[in-house]
């Protein structure tokens, strides 16, 4: 059967780079992304659609427009943004997930996707290899959407034998697009900071350390859960999935050791520190590497080396 996907929230940090992969994979013809907004730019033959995914008539309408057989759902607002906008954050990450649910089973569209986050744990989740199952009582708007979010998806499943798949991301670093209003934004900025002006101001502690993940992984990620077979994935909620683990003093040595003039320096007092610190340091992924392989192939020193080649060869 032909597949027809569409990308929701396409213009973000990972639907940018999720939407190449998408149309590499399926062809552009049966990949149709779509925002709140236009595209900054559209390729030859790609297909986009202006959207509110809050506005459940017209995401309908859409659906039956492109007989959409996969839905990729990453509109949201994140956690920093979230914590300034309490209400929108909510109404936006549950809303838009319930439309999406609710019209998956009325018109029977057969596989979604919709991420999840770290920012389900909280102060008294465990910090170190924090496993797929513990106490999550996060404090975050965001991580509270999330976290309903994750019940939704399971409850969605079981009742209605919906074929929903989801990945906790932990921060996400990629060089093509800076980042939208997150706690781990830090360790995306670092990088253009230091080779724009040579130095950066931290808003997280230098020993704040978080699971992170590089794009090329977490899109990889993405598509081999998509891709594994129904009866392998044997969680309905969102599996965690885990990259490497840094601080700010440890990304910026390994800036220093490529960008030797490089100076970090450090914030006081920001709002994110709070968030980052109801956070797990370490993520115990062997749900997702048990049931469908997966397994990340950048660490520290080969996400480093490769964010600052791309953005010298792409200035």
């Amino acid at each position: 059967m032909k597949e027809s996907i569409i990308l929701l929230g396409a213009n973000g940090q990972i639907g940018t780079e999720l939407a190449v992969a998408l149309r590499k994979k399926f062809g552009h013809e049966n990949v149709v992304t779509s925002d709140i907004r236009e595209p900054k730019q559209l390729g030859e033959n790609e297909q986009f659609e202006l959207i509110n995914v809050l506005d459940k008539n017209a995401l309908k309408a859409l659906f039956e427009k492109h007989q959409i057989t996969q839905v990729y759902l990453l509109a949201a607002m994140l956690s920093a943004t979230g914590e300034q906008y309490p209400q929108k954050a909510w109404d936006l990450n549950m809303n838009g997930l319930l439309n999406v649910l609710d019209l998956a089973v009325e018109l029977g569209i057969k596989k979604i996707f919709w991420p999840s986050s770290i920012a389900v744990f909280g102060p008294h989740s465990p910090k170190v290899d924090t496993p797929q199952y513990c106490i999550m009582d996060p404090n975050s708007i965001y991580g509270i959407s999330k976290l309903a979010g994750e019940r939704l998806c399971e409850y969605y499943h079981h009742k209605y034998g919906l074929d929903i798949r989801s990945i906790r991301y932990p921060g996400i670093i990629s060089w093509k697009t800076e980042p939208g209003g997150g706690t781990t934004d830090y360790a995306v900025h670092i990088f253009f900071e230091a080779l724009r002006s040579g130095n950066y101001e931290s808003f997280l502690s230098a020993s704040t350390e978080l699971p992170m993940l590089y794009m090329e992984d977490a899109v990889r990620g993405t598509i081999e859960l998509m891709d594994a077979p129904s009866e392998n994935i044997r969680v309905r909620s969102s599996y965690n999935l885990a990259g490497m683990s840094f601080n700010p003093e440890q990304i910026g040595n390994e800036i220093k050791k490529i960008v030797p003039n490089f100076v970090l320096s450090y914030k006081e007092n920001d709002p994110r520190q709070a968030i980052a610190d109801s956070w797990p340091s370490s993520i115990n992924d062997e749900h997702a590497q048990n049931d469908w392989n997966w397994k990340p192939k950048f660490d520290l020193q080969a996400m480093t080396k490769d964010m600052i080649e791309n953005l010298k060869n792409n200035a």
